[in-house]
């Protein structure tokens, strides 16, 4: 049986028009708006034009000037184009004030997101996230879809578990908010549970973050056979997968891959999924995966790092792997002054793939002792600190008192004398 998502793709493909404010400078307004395209492609609809005005500001009714406005009527009737998608978050004044204008579909860059992440969810827990991050979206832009209500039957912009009739009221949104929000802190709970059963499995948990469509989950796939979904597009997989790794010096690990990243990421979405976004929190190790052939690959490390910022994540060891090596065509030399380590691989084509094994388990272990002894059942609670401060490789309990194997760092050493 088809999904509603591939009987919306065996439709006629919808057709959109981008339309960009550019404040500051052309280049990266133009590249903001490749990416847009890719977005757009991503959730199905195919760019026929693209509109962009210089501006100091953005206009705060119609987003664009009036004499823009016009261009893109006539840009409407020539391409005979569905919609337009504009690449800044729309008010709901700008919306309905555009719809009177254009009469026309009206999505705007948080919306196609929306409806990507819409069509990945695949947990209960993904599916609740965006759920709630498309609600709080429409919640304030009520007033600004009445002409286009009756109107959106399908297409990009009305998939997934949030889609509603736009006659909704806001007390229903509202309440339907307080049921998820509910829903989601149970679910937050039982991640927080998981991670309480990882920390007692004293194996170090390595998180894989990056921007979409960076190669996170092809690695994944390389060293575990996770068989998480791989492909060339913006947010190819939604919900994070955690899988054991075995280093070459024998000791186990957790690796998880989260979520992708992108540059002006909904604040919707980055409140949704704090919870899955945060596993890169509680790591021992950031594997920061960059596409390496990508031109923009220093723009979208700085969006990544402000993702980062915005979830308070602090005095982490940070590991940039700059992914596709295989796809630059001339040798380059990759850096990265936010991390501790930096390393070029091809994850699709297994090259140094072992060698970043041995970088983890370096990074991993730097500046640890190794600790191989013995301890009195009363000194069980020197383990504990073991645990907490550094890594357990072996824990045997035997007649003579508790056998333990660890790297440790320097200053706990000395604590366990």
């Amino acid at each position: 049986m088809k999904s509603k998502f591939e009987y919306e793709h065996d439709q006629k493909q919808e057709t959109v028009i981008l339309v960009a404010v550019c404040l500051e400078r052309l280049e990266e307004t133009e590249e903001s708006l490749d990416e847009l395209e890719e977005l757009a492609s991503t959730a199905g609809a195919k760019t026929v034009a693209r509109c962009i005005q210089n501006r100091e500001f953005i206009h705060n009714g119609t987003y664009v000037g009036s004499g823009k406005i016009q261009e893109i009527k006539d840009l409407l009737w020539e391409t005979e184009a569905d919609g337009i998608i504009c690449d800044d978050e729309l008010t709901s004044i700008q919306i309905r004030n555009l719809e009177m204008e254009l009469d026309c579909k009206i999505l705007d860059r948080t919306l196609v997101i929306l409806d990507i992440f819409a069509s990945r969810a695949r947990t209960k827990e993904g599916k609740i996230q965006v759920e709630l991050a498309q609600l709080r979206y429409h919640a304030t832009r009520l007033t600004g879809k009445g002409t286009s209500m009756s109107r959106l039957g399908g297409g990009i912009g009305t998939r997934g578990p949030g889609e509603k009739k736009l006659e909704v009221d806001r007390r229903l949104i509202r309440n339907r908010i307080g049921h998820l929000s509910r829903e989601l802190k149970q679910v937050v709970k039982h991640r927080e549970v998981q991670r309480q059963k990882r920390s007692k499995n004293h194996l170090p948990v390595v998180c894989i973050a990056g921007y979409t469509n960076a190669g996170k989950s092809t690695l994944l796939n390389y060293y575990t056979d996770a068989n998480v979904l791989e492909e060339d597009k913006l947010f190819a997989t939604l919900d994070p997968t955690t899988r054991i790794v075995t280093l070459p010096n024998g000791q186990e690990i957790l690796m998880t891959d989260t979520v992708g990243f992108i540059r002006k990421l909904p604040h919707h979405l980055v409140d949704a999924f704090r919870s899955t976004l945060e596993e890169a929190k509680y790591s021992d190790l950031i594997l920061h995966v960059v596409d390496a052939s990508n031109p923009q690959h220093e723009k979208q490390m700085a969006a990544v790092y402000e993702t980062f910022r915005q979830l308070e994540i602090q005095d982490k060891k940070i590991l940039t792997v700059f992914n596709k090596i295989d796809q630059v065509g001339e040798k380059e030399f990759f850096k990265d002054p936010n991390a501790d380590e930096v390393i070029s691989i091809s994850a699709r084509k297994g090259i140094r793939t072992a060698e970043l094994l041995r970088l983890i388990e370096e990074t991993l272990t730097a500046g640890q002792i190794y600790v191989e002894k013995i301890f009195s059942y009363e000194q069980a609670w020197k383990i504990q600190k073991i645990r907490k401060y550094g890594s357990v490789l072996k824990e045997e309990y035997r007649e003579d008192g508790i056998y333990v194997e660890a790297y440790v760092p320097s200053e706990v050493v000395n604590s366990l004398a």
